[in-house]
């Protein structure tokens, strides 16, 4: 009885897995090469609110899949709410892996990764299934940080385009960020655990109250009893410095936390939806 029951729960899985939808590949132009990216678009005309994710450090796919499950899954969870979602491959576009042990990483989250956020909203602002007005980020780790400094004042597009409606960062390290008198022009949502000891709740904390009557709309929500990649599905909790996984960081704990990715599955929906 028990091996006919895994045999079915392995069919099933196997059937879900098969009937998600499959992405498409867009590239990209930029000033020095093409961005890759995979897109998940609802079927019909649109237009559609969309919205850029922007993977961690371990990169968004590898050899065997364009995307990641950790990524797909918020894909097709932003997907079934009836939003668009791209997702720019900033490492497999400039022929690099997981970056995470890179101590001398050349792709900068407030560089290279600011330009890659640029190139994706200006590609969008041309799609006629594009909501123009309702294009928002999501980012995950580095993928955050970036987004932090794309949402700065400074980093505002110079066409006339809408700007993002709204911006949701997972986990960043807020550490220079908060030194530098962080401040956000569009309405930006942290999402943090209380016990995180890769990034830095107390400087992400620092980060949003410090932006606090010079900046748009910014909120931050700390998870009690959360770690890095709380929101990641099936990740029991363990040491990065234990694994091999060149797509984990060098230190610091990693796991799921089922209530906190619940709740941010929440905020989230929340916060694009304002």
């Amino acid at each position: 009885m028990r091996l006919r029951l895994t045999t079915l729960f392995l069919m099933l899985l196997m059937s879900a897995a098969h009937a998600a939808p499959a992405p498409q590949q867009i590239d990209i132009p930029l000033s020095s090469g093409i961005l890759h990216a995979q897109l998940y678009k609802p079927e019909g005309e649109g237009p559609f609110p969309t919205v850029i994710a922007l993977h961690g450090c371990g990169g968004l796919g590898n050899h065997s899949e364009p995307v990641l499950p950790r990524y797909r899954d918020w894909a097709l969870q932003l997907l079934r709410s009836g939003n668009a979602v791209l997702l720019p491959d900033s490492y497999g576009s400039r022929e690099l892996g997981p970056q995470c042990r890179v101590k001398e990483s050349h792709i900068k989250a407030r560089r290279e990764r600011v330009a890659d956020i640029a190139a994706s909203r200006a590609w969008l602002m041309k799609q006629s299934w594009v909501a123009r007005d309702r294009v928002s980020l999501i980012g995950w780790a580095n993928g955050a940080s970036a987004l932090l400094w794309a949402v700065r004042p400074q980093s505002a597009a110079r066409d006339l385009g809408p700007d993002f409606r709204a911006a949701i960062a997972f986990y960043p390290d807020c550490r220079i960020s908060a030194g530098l008198g962080w401040s956000a022009r569009v309405p930006t949502l942290v999402l943090i655990g209380a016990n995180d000891d890769v990034s830095s709740p107390p400087a992400c904390r620092q980060m949003v109250d410090g932006a606090r009557g010079r900046s748009a709309l910014t909120r931050i929500v700390v998870y009690p009893d959360a770690y890095h990649d709380f929101d990641r599905a099936n990740t029991p909790l363990h040491a990065a410095a234990g694994t091999i996984d060149a797509g984990a960081p060098e230190h610091g704990h990693l796991g799921t936390d089922a209530e906190a990715r619940a709740e941010s599955q929440r905020e989230v929906a929340e916060w694009l939806a304002r």
